[in-house]
């Protein structure tokens, strides 16, 4: 062997007894050490195109631990079998924070962080595909504010996610742009799914139960990326949202009552159909303008062309919690109707005489699904005294057919 390749080996060797074992872009962390330290030194040293193994077990962590490289797959034994504890951490603001293109995370959980659990930001093409993050203590408002959290990216899929205890939202994607949410699970977080400023999201196959509020669909002033629009909600179900309302004073969604299935807030070109929604002792379906003072010029608060089509109602509505039992119920008696529009519209012309058709809220529902609209003019946001209990089983209009989001990580699995 000539001093040459000796040096070699041995420099591939002592790189591989770092972090694990190497072999075919393949790392598989040795758990028999210091586990925080072999994989974060897989994180750094991981070569892109590289696949992370984390074995069995469950392991402690007390620093949060970062991803920049790009390409990297990071793979447990199972959302149940491979799990990362933060409960001790003492530094670092999420568990995990990835700031790279091109990353698949798969089959691990991440508990008890104080802060975020996944959080992604600025990238192109994330998966997280059977991934758990929970708070094991319940509901509090202590926990960490995100469970699965991309901002700022584009191209996202969660696919067979489990999110519960989040004192904000359990999954929650923020002003991204091609996105799919689906075959996952929420609950007991304050939103069990949060889309918020972002454009072209599919949100189906979901169960949100046991949270404050199941599904949201949200657009924010003051923000880089605003106008969300392009959003479909369908074939989920959103039931049984029970959950007292545990988030922080101060954060947005510490207004959503208690019981909410499906709450669309200031978005355009949304369409929310085939939904399972019940259980829900608040209201089932809210679509309502952005009500607080802002100062971004460039920010619509009205919901814009929203079309609910086709979903199946059950019980909702007896029981109206925080604003829905000051602002809905006085107006609608009990039951609370299965749909809720707060009525707001731009200006008293619109108010008067109906809305461009642009903008129009619209609605076509099985025969007996109850609908009342609040009334409000949003310049005045008075209320405007008419006749608002009504049935509507046939409100003409929809959306513009939208084909579905198909994600570059779809095309080829890992």
């Amino acid at each position: 062997m000539t001093k040459l390749f000796r040096m070699v080996a041995f420099a591939v060797a002592f790189m591989c007894c770092a972090s694990g074992t190497h072999a075919a872009d393949t790392i598989t962390i040795d758990v028999s050490g210091d586990v925080q330290e072999a994989l974060q030194e897989a994180l750094i040293l991981a070569e892109p195109g590289s696949t992370i193994l984390i074995p069995e077990g469950t392991f402690h962590f007390t620093n949060a631990l970062s991803l920049d490289v790009a390409n990297i797959t990071i793979k447990g034994a199972g959302m149940d079998k491979t799990i990362l504890s933060f409960a001790g951490q003492t530094s670092g603001s999420e568990g995990l924070l990835i700031t790279s293109d091109g990353a698949w995370l798969e089959g691990f959980a991440i508990e008890d962080t104080p802060g975020d659990g996944i959080k992604t930001k600025g990238v192109d093409v994330i998966s997280f595909v059977k991934i758990r993050v929970e708070w094991t203590g319940g509901p509090k408002s202590t926990n960490g504010a995100y469970g699965i959290y991309p901002v700022e990216s584009q191209n996202v899929l969660v696919d067979g996610a489990v999110v519960i205890g989040a004192s904000d939202a359990g999954i929650y994607v923020g002003q991204s742009r091609n996105i799919i949410v689906r075959n996952s699970r929420a609950e007991h977080n304050v939103a069990g799914i949060e889309i918020e400023n972002c454009y072209f999201a599919d949100v189906y196959n979901n169960v949100a139960t046991h949270n404050t509020g199941g599904i949201l669909i949200f657009d924010m002033p003051n923000l880089p990326q605003k106008g969300g629009h392009s959003i479909r909600v369908f074939n989920n179900k959103s039931i049984d949202n029970d959950v007292p309302n545990f988030a922080p004073v101060g954060n947005i969604v510490a207004g959503v009552p208690r019981g909410t299935g499906i709450m669309v807030m200031s978005n355009r070109d949304v369409e929310v159909f085939g939904n399972e929604v019940s259980g829900n002792a608040s209201v089932n379906m809210l679509i309502v303008a952005y009500a607080d003072a802002y100062d971004d010029p460039d920010f619509n608060p009205l919901p814009q062309n929203i079309y609910i089509h086709d979903n199946i109602y059950g019980r909702g509505g007896w029981d109206p919690d925080g604003l829905a039992k000051e602002l809905i119920a006085p107006k609608t008696g009990l039951p609370v109707p299965d749909i809720i529009w707060d009525g707001a519209v731009d200006g008293v012309w619109s108010a008067f005489f109906g809305p461009d058709s642009d903008d129009a809220l619209h609605i076509k529902e099985a025969e007996g699904t109850t609908f009342a609209s609040l009334e409000y003019v949003y310049d005045l946001i008075v209320p405007w005294d008419a006749d608002i209990n009504r049935d509507i089983t046939d409100y003409p209009g929809s959306i513009a057919p939208r084909a579905a989001i198909i994600l570059p990580q779809d095309k080829g699995s890992k």
